[in-house]
Parts: structure tokens; sequence; C-alpha cells
């Protein structure tokens, strides 16, 4: 970080106004980009047709940086990481200037009276210290790996209730970790990401595939499910997340998916089953009625192959032989896991009471993964992952 750090009146200044402007915001973010396209028409092709969750991407991405104002290292990473995604979007250093000007007019206009030039300043000092870390994040990841990857969809099999399986091939070699997520952009709506988790560790010919559900009212994912055929092109930004095996230590495994959370669970026990993992895994598999147990049958037979692997599926709306009950109820059931590491992907309620239910039986909060539940970019822990003892174990 070049400029020096805020003070402490500069910092008041700041969350003061924004206190003032916060009732406001929606309508402040409205104009912030009606003026930003008239003055700078060139940057609108950064942005894609439907603005409404980009509007609401740039008031979270201003609060989360206001809130971090004060704690330096956590700034660091979290501009860091914008200015990494943002390569993505074709965001170039010359954009970030025509961002401040407009940031600074839209905040001048709706603050009224709080605001005058000692506020102007400080706003002005703390986007200059964001935009140069973003921009010097992204200059480094630009000597490392390329913004984005394209890939050809090369195979495309409808799984039933609303559920395609998807593989892509890049047009390069994707480097990832089991357990990671990944952006797409489709052809269908430009600008437009969504993330998805490959359902398998890396493979010699380098293609992904990923399970996606067509959720209501999702242009992505609806577009993928029911309009991606294969020779189909789509774009790829780098992987992201930490929910990886190495986070395990030498702890047995609990993993926990909802729908198609399921994917990166087998991801992470094909990786294990790979490396002759001398640990106990336990899956549990949730969905509301038995025909939604999507992937079950293909645990069952890894579960078969390697003595190590337990799986349960349990349903929550439909009365048959087997586990009833939401994957809270049943993990409550089957506890305490509080010598396991934990691993969870699905619905973000599912996630939750499953998270609540392992802390209350006594799992340590560092123990628990689960990826951002609403928009990576923000909700993601910007603390790096906790240290591990060195282990012969995977």
């Amino acid at each position: 970080m070049t400029s020096a750090p805020l003070t402490d009146r500069e910092i008041s200044l700041i969350r003061t106004s924004l206190a003032v402007v916060a009732p406001r915001a929606a309508e402040m973010t409205v104009y912030f980009y009606t003026v930003l396209f008239a003055r700078y028409p060139a940057v609108r092709t950064l942005f894609p047709d439907n603005m409404d969750v980009q509007r609401d991407r740039l008031l979270r991405g201003l609060l989360r940086i206001i809130d971090l104002v004060d704690d330096v290292d956590n700034l660091v990473r979290f501009c860091s990481r914008l200015g990494r995604d943002h390569r993505k979007f074709g965001a170039l250093e010359a954009h970030y200037p025509a961002v401040g000007e407009c940031l600074l007019a839209s905040l001048t206009r709706y603050a009224g009276t709080a605001w005058n030039a000692e506020v102007g300043a400080a706003w002005t000092h703390a986007y200059t210290v964001a935009a140069q870390v973003m921009t010097a994040a992204a200059a480094d990841d630009t000597r490392l790996r390329p913004a984005t990857w394209e890939a050809e969809v090369v195979h495309h099999v409808h799984r039933g209730d609303g559920i395609a399986e998807i593989t892509v091939r890049p047009d390069l070699p994707y480097p990832y970790v089991a357990g990671q997520y990944v952006s797409m952009e489709t052809p269908w709506y430009p600008r437009t990401w969504r993330h998805y988790s490959p359902a398998h560790p890396p493979r010699a010919d380098h293609t992904l595939t990923f399970h996606v559900r067509a959720v209501h009212r999702g242009q992505v994912s609806t577009a993928l499910v029911h309009h991606a055929t294969p020779g189909h092109r789509v774009r790829l930004g780098p992987p992201q997340g930490d929910m990886t095996l190495a986070a395990a230590g030498d702890r047995d495994l609990l993993l926990v998916a909802g729908g198609t959370g399921l994917a990166p669970m087998r991801a992470l026990l094909e990786e294990a089953a790979a490396s002759g993992m001398r640990r106990y895994a336990d899956l549990f598999v949730g969905a509301r009625t038995a025909r939604e147990l999507y992937g079950l049958d293909d645990m069952l037979r890894l579960a078969q192959r390697h003595h190590w692997l337990s799986v349960r599926g349990a349903v929550s709306h439909e009365d048959i032989p087997g586990q009833m009950g939401t994957l809270p109820q049943v993990l409550r059931e089957f506890g305490p896991w509080n010598q396991h590491e934990a691993f969870l992907c699905g619905p973000p309620g599912m996630v939750t009471a499953a998270v609540h239910t392992l802390l209350q039986q006594g799992t340590p909060e560092a123990h628990i993964h689960y990826d951002p539940l609403d928009t990576p970019l923000f909700d993601a822990p910007l603390s790096p992952p906790r240290p591990v003892q060195e282990t012969d174990a995977p």
C-alpha cells in the first residue's frame, strides 16, 4: 500500500458521512452509474445489460471497504481480491480514476450539508488507497495467469429435476484444487458470472464437469441447463475457495451435501481415494424427496470400493425406508462430530442450520468449512487459511 494509512479523523469523517447517505444508498448507486455511463460511455461495455445485481455489488463492496478501513491487513486482502477478480470484467488501471470521480460526485450530491472539503479529502484518500491496492494486485495476477479461460462445452447430459451435467474443455490448462469453485460466463448473458464447483479432481485431459441446477429466475443456470449444447463456448474465471483436503490435517472427515452441493464433496472424496487416504469419511447427502437425491448411487458405489467411506442419504419431505429428516437433524442424530473436519455445501439455509448443529455439538468453528453463501467476492473469509500440522495423510 503506497499511500499512507487513513488517520482516525479521516475514518471518523468517512463513516459519519456514509451514515448520512445510507438511507438513500440504493438511489445514490443508481445515480452513480448514470453519471459514470454519461461521462465515460466506453465503460458501459464492462457491465452486464441487467444492472440490478451490479448495483448491489457496488454498494456491498463499498460498505465492506468502509468496514475494513481501520483494519489495514484485511483491507489489503479484500481490495487485492477485488482487483484480481475485476480482471475478468476487463477492468483497466485507467478506469479507476473515472470510477473515483463519479463516486465522489455521487457522495457529494447525497451527503448534502454533511459534505465539505475535509470530508471530500478523506474519501479521496480512502479511494486512492483502495484503488492502488486493487491495481497492484491485478498487475501481479497478470504475471501469474490469464484473466479468463475460454472453454468449449464438449458434453451435456440432463439428469432430471432440472439438473444437467456439463463438461467443458478449456483452451488452456485450468489449474485448480479439488473442492474449489469456478466463476462462469455464458454467451447468452455476457458479463454475468455465476459460481459452480467441478465435480472431480483435476483430470489429465483438463476437462471440467459441473453439475448445474436450473434455479427459478436464474438466467445463467437456466441457460446452461436448457440451452447449452456441445460446441457452445463459455468463459471461466480463476478458481477460488479454501474448502480443500489440505485444511483437514489428520482428522477424519464429515462431508454434508444438499442437491448439487454434492459436486465439491465428490471431488474431495475422489481425490482422497486417489491418494490412498487412511482416514475415515462420513458423507451425508440430503434432498426433499428420494428422486432428488442426485448422485447418491455413484457415492454408494464409491463406498463399496473404499472401506473408509460411509454414505447416507436423507430426505425431509417423503416417508421412505432410510433416514428421514433434514440434514441438520440427521447430523444431530449421528453426532457428535467434534473430532472431525467438516465440509458443507448446499442451499444457504441448510448450510447455516448444519453449521449451527455442529457448533452446538462441540465442533470447533475452525474445523467447519463451507463456501460463501451469497457472493463469494464479498463473503469469503479474509484471513489466510489457518496452518495445519504436517502429516503423511493427504
